[in-house]
């Protein structure tokens, strides 16, 4: 469906407009479509999936159903706009990613309005994905005029060697509903910059992000075929793209679980892989640590997004000396927590699904019976269904699932440790190994644990480490490759090495 078509028929889809969305300054950010090829796109067979606002369960939009056919067409606009792309000059491409940065920021107020309403984070979070995803265009659009030749010392003589860096082709990036914004803009920004096309899979859950960050790219002047959106169940979608040897990468950001099974897909063709994956963050005080510092860390690492972040601190251990005082002050610190729609701004929002309410009350569960105390919260709150108290459970015994598994949820379980015990070696009981937080004052124990704890990103004595200029990502089954920095440009590129005579 073309552009024109769409704003023909688009009447027939504003009855299915939240009510919050009406208040959108720029109403043609709000997209029930695919974006395939420059044009937007209604499924073939005419079938949709509904999206709802986790806040109340009250339907936000539809989305198209994309089949096999429309997730191949994708590819077949990708492979047609390939050439042009990557021929442009890294200039041209980087003035195109600065106009589409800029339309980020004119617009971001819509943007963090239409990502509440469908993942049901806090409005004032919203926002600061809107600024977070906008800084990885921005740092990529500079990344895209840099040098891609490197000159290496001959080991022949009178041989010219060089080492160059070309476009790796289609990428197909395949993304969360958690971060619906910055996890498509690290990941196509990266890609575009290289001169690489792009096919993007946004969760079903949160598509009308990723729709309009379609719109604005199209108005940056991305041309047709670069940028291709496909909404609709991704066992429809992704293994077209991960069985298609024309797509050279796959970069996907979600489950460990997932993750394996698109690593055993994209086998047979060969693929370079970027996977973010599953954490399961360790949170460490030492008794020399600044307690009310680490207490206000320590809220931030877990209840951010209400707790749905692969970067949330799962298991906290708090050395001895000290256990009592941080977990007193922690807990006062929970029970102040405010729960709310998104869009009322409060501290802690909805659950995107009943099944991560389930995973929170087994965990909290098996936690019980297994002997932890209940410290605080542990059951729904009657502000609707999805909505979890945030949860405290102290002394949580090893063996308990919360202790293994990813909870993705407001529940924090505290344990104690003793001076002397190799808590290091604790922490990295896990097949996860994305991040890892530290408190401590003495720097032969930060220094060890910078060193010994096995994940990819360390952060002592604060929360924020990510941002587009550092190389995101994790050790063990937490993924393979890195996004941001230069080491991002990486996966969407290959390397040619020519050797050739002077003479």
């Amino acid at each position: 469906m073309s552009n024109q078509a769409q704003q023909e028929t688009g009447t027939g889809r504003e009855k299915n407009r939240s009510v919050s969305l009406s208040s959108l300054r720029d109403p043609r950010l709000f997209k029930q479509f695919s974006y395939i090829d420059g044009h937007w796109s209604d499924a073939s067979s005419g079938e949709s999936l509904v999206v709802t606002d986790p806040a109340n369960q009250k339907e936000i939009g539809t989305i198209p159903k994309m089949n096999a056919t429309e997730s191949q067409a994708a590819v077949d606009a990708a492979q047609r706009a390939f050439r042009d792309w990557a021929s442009l000059l890294p200039q041209d491409r980087s003035a195109i990613l600065r106009r589409w940065f800029d339309l980020l920021h004119e617009n971001r107020e819509d943007l963090a309005l239409i990502m509440t309403v469908e993942q049901g984070k806090p409005i004032s979070e919203a926002r600061g994905e809107i600024d977070y995803a906008a800084d990885f265009i921005e740092f990529y659009a500079e990344e895209a005029k840099r040098p891609n030749i490197e000159n290496v010392t001959s080991h022949m003589s009178g041989g010219e060697v060089e080492v160059w860096r070309e476009p790796a082709g289609i990428a197909a990036l395949i993304t969360p509903w958690n971060f619906p914004c910055a996890m498509i803009t690290r990941k196509a920004s990266a890609a575009l910059a290289a001169g690489c096309t792009c096919v993007i899979h946004p969760s079903k859950e949160t598509p009308f992000s990723a729709t309009a960050l379609a719109e604005l790219a199209e108005r940056a002047g991305i041309p047709a075929g670069v940028f291709n959106v496909v909404t609709g169940e991704p066992g429809e979608i992704v293994p077209q793209w991960t069985s298609d040897d024309r797509v050279q990468v796959v970069s996907f950001t979600g489950s460990t679980e997932i993750g394996r099974l698109i690593y055993q897909q994209s086998a047979s063709t060969i693929k370079q892989l970027v996977l973010e994956l599953g954490g399961h963050a360790p949170f460490i005080v030492y008794g020399d640590a600044d307690i009310d510092h680490a207490v206000k860390s320590a809220i931030s690492a877990k209840f951010a997004t209400s707790g749905q972040d692969c970067l949330a601190a799962n298991r906290f251990f708090i050395e001895q000396s000290v256990y009592e005082e941080f977990t007193q002050k922690f807990v006062e610190e929970v029970k102040a927590l405010s729960l709310g729609r998104g869009l009322e701004d409060p501290d802690i929002g909805p659950l995107m699904n009943e099944n991560a309410v389930l995973k929170q009350e087994a965990h909290v569960s098996d936690a019980l019976t297994k002997g932890a105390r209940l410290l605080c919260g542990g059951k729904r709150d009657p502000l609707g269904p999805l909505f979890y108290q945030p949860t405290v459970l102290g002394d949580v015994p090893a063996d308990a699932l919360i202790n293994h598994e990813e909870t993705f949820g407001p529940v924090a379980c505290l344990t104690s440790f003793a001076e002397g015990e190799d808590i290091i070696a604790l922490a990295n009981e896990s097949e996860y190994g994305l991040v890892a937080y530290v408190h401590c004052q003495d720097p032969k124990k930060i220094y060890r644990a910078s060193r010994d704890l096995q994940y990819g990103m360390v952060a002592i004595n604060r929360t924020k480490v990510t941002g587009a200029p550092i190389p995101f990502g994790g050790m063990k089954q937490s993924g393979l490759g890195r996004e941001g920095a230069r080491q991002g440009l990486e996966a969407f590129t290959e390397i040619k090495y020519v050797c050739r005579n002077y003479a």
